[in-house]
């Protein structure tokens, strides 16, 4: 499969709550009935079977760069990670690539 692939994961602050943890994978649910561009969108809890991993990851492809671009900046989107992800993120990293055929 061809296409564009974005990759995050995240560190939650040490003062978040199970339920504000709950809120976010269920906000985050929302999302590929919200945006049309998302070609496959898949996130979870870290597994905890390796010590030092961080907490949360979500993995979305698009069929290329423009989809992303459109993701990224859909305001239901926004509004998911400026209300529930950024209250109780202590750190962030993210990637993104191209996808070969």
């Amino acid at each position: 499969m061809s296409g564009f692939r974005h990759v995050v994961v995240f560190r939650w602050r040490d003062d978040a709550t199970a339920e504000q943890k709950k809120t976010v994978e269920e906000r985050l649910r929302e999302l590929p009935g919200a945006i049309p561009e998302l070609r496959a969108y898949a996130f979870g809890r870290d597994a905890g079977i390796n010590a030092g991993n961080f907490d949360f990851a979500v993995v979305a492809d698009f069929a290329d760069r423009d989809a992303y671009l459109v993701y990224r900046d859909n305001p239901t989107h926004r509004a998911i990670v400026d209300e529930v992800i950024n209250p109780i993120t202590a750190e962030r990293h993210a990637v993104q690539y191209v996808l070969e055929p």
